[in-house]
């Protein structure tokens, strides 16, 4: 932990950017923090972005700077809450006509952000700013923006540096300067939220729509649309499936006079019964131009029939490196940091243009002796392999490790189906011997809680939970001592094929790298590699990680494990049972 310090303390001097390979336990959040707290502290630095995919992940942070308070220091920090998740109203609409907070607002928010600033708690979290809102009668989500420029940290979500459209033009804007420094945890997520950030759609369908709403209010804007149909029309012919435009012809020119007159039809009061349709539309309109403008090299555009029978315009951002390079830039230093940043060329390419920043792998701190790590030989998760057969497989080798020791294990699939099919496969062979639990799409966040709250359980038999690979459970998670003893990871995870996916793989093949890799292989390890690491947390933590999938023993896979992995086992079925059961009675 020390020499992890050291070494983004002497980055943050140098005003250098800093990968860090961190295995789960070495302390990377405090390892960071801390050295960036230092800096800050000589004048190095005059505020500090934690930045985050998760929302569990910014609860580490806060508790890790609670440990730091607990030591004597002092800083102000504020917890930034999604809009949607802070309003007090069913919708988001800031206006005094639908919200009451907004009436009377700037009378009260001055006060509010005083008092929570002189005299409120260090740590503003979202029941902090919940509190405080209702008080005195403010908007949540501008509560805590106000507050947010008379903090010391900011712990937020990657959108607000990042994102185009959402990022905080009171720090970022045009000329606007400031010593930043940018810490950037589970920066493996960021390569494909960044390329949703700086992507953008239309679809003919919406301008249909819109076409239909605004024939009882513009002739002019109803005369461009239909000018924008035809030139979609166009394309859309010429479209089987999906195709790769050089450019977007005549249309960019009609959607710049559109967004002209739909600007000037918005400035006037007007409410009408689909005035949200039209602003959803007019949004999504002058996204797709602000975008249009970045469009480079390492865009493709394509146009596509969807799986719902829309035809839509991409402008598709393949390597989103410049677009971050452009907010790295507004920092004085940057440092990405998680325990899955391999290959860490393949993080560095996309994540930064600078060609001289700093890479460091940090060792872990855990004995391989907590954990037994096996891979199964004779297991296939191809779509060629999928039989009843093979669920049958799979479900034996999950109650191999299950059924060895009482205890709460996580099962990981690389889609929903998979794991049904061999969710119902595994609970005819287990429904006695165990309790099974199995994660749903679109999980509700007290639906996540609940699940979560299963493992804190104490019980006298074992809980068996499946759950899908890159979803809610599959990183994030810290079920630490005998909260979770197990993790068998079925099949590679390789992201489902598309066309988006194909896109990427040509893409990368034309500069002469290794296509596949980019749009598959990486990806899909990182997500098993996250699983992986939800076992062992901390020097306490025991546990069995199972990986099943016979391409696991293919040379290029294994060039991507961590160097902690190197004592493995290769098992068949009864093998895997002994190496188990010996691991636990040891």
């Amino acid at each position: 932990q020390k020499d992890l310090a050291v070494s983004v303390y002497r980055t943050i001097a140098r005003k250098k950017r800093l990968f860090i390979q961190a295995p789960t336990g070495v302390g990377k959040t405090l390892s960071v923090l801390f050295p960036a707290l230092k800096a800050m502290g000589e004048g190095l630095a005059s505020r500090i972005f934690y930045l985050t995919a998760r929302t569990i992940t910014r609860t580490v942070a806060v508790d890790a700077l609670d440990l730091l308070r607990q030591q004597g220091m002092e800083l102000k920090t504020v917890v930034l809450t999604a809009k949607e998740k802070l309003c007090v109203c069913e919708k988001p609409e800031c206006d005094p006509d639908h919200c009451p907070r907004a009436k009377g607002h700037f009378d009260r928010i001055n006060q509010a952000v005083y008092e929570l600033w002189t005299t409120g708690p260090d740590a503003c979290t979202r029941e902090v700013i919940l509190e405080s809102a209702e008080r005195y009668k403010v908007c949540p989500f501008e509560l805590s923006l106000d507050l947010a420029v008379w903090v010391d940290t900011l712990i937020c979500d990657y959108n607000y540096v990042f994102d185009p459209n959402v990022y905080l033009k009171r720090f970022f804007q045009e000329g606007i300067k400031g010593d930043y420094l940018f810490l950037v945890d589970e920066a493996h997520n960021l390569v494909d939220r960044s390329r949703e950030m700086y992507s953008a759609d239309l679809y003919k369908e919406d301008v249909l729509a819109v076409k239909r709403i605004m024939k009882a209010h513009s002739r002019t804007i109803c005369r461009i649309l239909d000018k924008c149909n035809k030139a979609m029309l166009e394309m859309k012919r010429e479209c089987e499936h999906y195709q790769i435009l050089d450019s977007v012809g005549t249309l960019t020119f009609h959607l710049m006079r559109l967004a002209s007159q739909m600007d000037e039809f918005l400035e006037k009061p007007r409410e009408f019964p689909e005035k949200k349709t039209v602003l959803d539309f007019y949004f999504a309109l002058r996204n797709f131009l602000n975008i249009y403008d970045l469009v480079d090299d390492h865009y493709v555009i394509y146009s596509q029939m969807t799986e719902e029978g829309q035809f839509r315009i991409r402008l598709f951002c393949v390597d989103p490196s410049v677009n971050l390079q452009k907010c790295i830039d507004k920092s004085n230093s940057t440092i990405f940091f998680s325990a899955t940043l391999l290959p860490i060329g393949y993080y560095k390419r996309l994540l930064s243009t600078d060609e001289d920043n700093y890479a460091i792998y940090a060792q872990s701190t855990f004995a391989q002796t907590q954990r037994l790590l096996a891979f199964g030989r004779d297991v296939s998760t191809k779509y060629t392999r999928r039989n009843r057969k093979e669920y049958e497989k799979i479900a034996d080798y999950i109650g191999a490790v299950t059924e060895a020791q009482q205890g709460n294990y996580m099962v990981f699939f690389p889609s929903y189906r998979l794991m049904q099919d061999v969710y119902e496969v595994f609970a005819g062979k287990a429904a006695d011997s165990c309790e099974i639990l199995m994660q749903h799409s679109n999980m509700k966040e007290h639906e996540r809680e609940a699940f979560l709250e299963e493992f804190e359980k104490e019980r006298q038999g074992t809980l068996v939970a499946f759950c899908v690979m890159g979803g809610i459970f599959g990183e994030g998670i810290d079920l630490k001592n005998d909260r979770l003893i197990g993790a068998i990871i079925v099949g590679t995870g390789l992201p489902q094929v598309s066309d988006e996916r194909e896109i990427l793989k040509n893409y990368y093949d034309e500069r002469g790298l290794s296509g596949f890799d980019y749009a598959f292989r990486y990806p899909g390890m990182n997500k098993v590699l996250q699983a992986a690491g939800r076992v062992i947390r901390t020097s306490e933590d025991r546990g069995v990680i199972l990986l099943l999938d016979e391409r696991f023993l293919q040379r290029e896979y294994g060039a991507l494990f961590p160097r902690e992995w190197e004592k493995r086992s290769v098992c068949g079925l009864p093998q895997l049972r002994e190496e188990v059961s010996r691991f636990w009675s040891d």
